[in-house]
C-alpha cells in the first residue's frame, strides 16, 4: 500500500489560536506533531470524515491537536491519520 505524503506546501508557518479550542466533553483528541499548517490540517480532517461520515473533526495547526466528536474508535482514526500520511500520537478521551 503506497503511503500519502505529507504536505509540500511552503507555507508553514506559525500559526497563532484565535482563542485555543478545547474540546468538547466526550470527544476523542490526537495528537498530530507533524500537522505544521492549515493545509495539513484539511487533508486530516477531510480523510477522518470521508472514512468516518458523521464525524465532526477541528484539526488545529497551532497545538497539533485533531479534535474528533461521533466516534471513540481510536484504532481507526490513528489508521486513518497514518494512511493519510501523517504521525498520530496516544489518542486520549475527554
Amino acid at each position: 500500500m503506497e503511503s500519502a505524503t505529507m504536505c509540500g506546501c511552503s507555507n508553514h508557518q506559525s500559526h497563532k489560536a484565535a482563542g485555543t479550542r478545547q474540546p468538547a466533553s466526550g470527544s476523542l483528541t490526537v495528537p498530530v506533531d507533524d500537522m505544521t499548517c492549515g493545509h495539513c490540517a484539511g487533508t486530516i480532517s477531510q480523510a477522518i470524515e470521508a472514512d468516518l461520515p458523521g464525524t465532526q473533526v477541528h484539526a488545529d495547526p497551532a497545538t497539533k491537536i485533531v479534535s474528533i466528536r461521533g466516534t471513540t474508535d481510536t484504532d481507526t482514526v490513528r489508521d486513518i491519520i497514518s494512511r493519510a500520511g501523517y504521525t498520530p500520537g496516544e489518542s486520549a478521551y475527554v
